[in-house]
């Protein structure tokens, strides 16, 4: 797929994400990614975005689904969803170049305030999938990335190129994904409110038949809706918070595997372990020793 926009979005991320990793930049919500060789899956919990490969290919993993993306396909993110996610095509020739644009859903809310859409219909969709990426959406997104090239240009401009970004976004191929979360009253969009509780409150207990109220929602449908939208029941989805949580705790704050334990609502050490090894493949102190050597021999 070589095209003019996808060339210079190539050439734009290349200049910006010069070493290998995932770079914050002066853009808010812009994200940018190189990397010089395939990965392992990494955890990780992804806010409402569009994710675009420029250059290589990613998966994405979520419920025992499989999700390809590469130049020729974006990935959209509706909905926090606690994923694994791994570069499959990459090498120091033609490195993977990604790029991940935050949606803001007040954004999206208002823009839907626009549009002459009816209701929402039908049942509700998975909140993350893949689709064609459309040359005008691929321009706006090489367009953001270009103005960190002029640093005073971000500050009057960004704002109006995501809010491009957005719009296209709603009137493309994933737009009712993305409008099912920003509706007000629907049931994807309790759904979402719900899971900003479950991720402010995460070593709270979970209590289904509050939340179910707070959605306004019997407690099956609402079991029903949070799985189609995030492929998992409430109690797996806070379990993968809280085991992520607890590695980022042991990673960035130096707390051994119990103090993160508790911190993040586990009462027994030893399920703790047992759950954090079921899910990341390796006990906690043997699993962040090996993160923290990939930390230093990457920088």
């Amino acid at each position: 797929m070589a095209t003019d926009e996808l060339t210079r979005l190539v050439a734009a991320v290349e200049r910006h994400a010069p070493q290998d990793g995932v770079c914050d930049t002066a853009v808010p919500g812009l994200l940018l990614g190189r990397q010089l060789a395939p990965t392992d899956p990494i955890a990780l919990v992804v806010d409402p975005s569009l994710c675009i490969v420029a250059q290589g290919a990613k998966e994405v993993f979520l419920a025992g689904e499989v999700y390809r993306y590469d130049p020729a396909h974006s990935l959209l993110v509706s909905i926090d969803l606690p994923i694994s996610a791994r570069v499959v095509e990459a090498s120091p020739a033609r490195p993977c170049l990604a790029v991940r644009v935050s949606l803001n859903l007040s954004m999206v809310g208002e823009l839907l305030a626009d549009c002459s859409d009816g209701p929402l219909r039908g049942p509700l969709a998975r909140g993350l999938d893949v689709s064609p990426v459309e040359p005008q959406l691929l321009d706006a997104v090489a367009r953001l990335v270009a103005l960190l090239d002029s640093p005073q240009t971000v500050g009057p401009l960004a704002p109006l190129v995501l809010r491009e970004i957005t719009y296209r976004v709603l009137i493309g191929p994933q737009g009712a994904r993305l409008r099912q979360i920003a509706a007000a009253g629907a049931p994807a969009h309790q759904i979402a409110r719900a899971i900003r509780w479950l991720r402010d409150h995460v070593a709270d207990p979970l209590r289904g038949e509050s939340l179910a109220r707070q959605a306004r929602m019997s407690l099956s449908g609402f079991h029903q809706h949070f799985k189609a939208v995030t492929g998992l029941s409430p109690l797996q989805y806070q379990k993968r918070l809280r085991l992520q949580e607890a590695r980022r705790l042991m990673m960035d704050e130096g707390l051994d595997a119990a103090s993160a334990a508790f911190q993040v609502g586990y009462e027994s050490p030893s399920q703790f372990s047992r759950e954090y090894r079921r899910m990341f493949g390796t006990p906690p102190r043997r699993d962040v020793f090996a993160l923290k050597v990939v930390a230093q021999t990457s920088g």
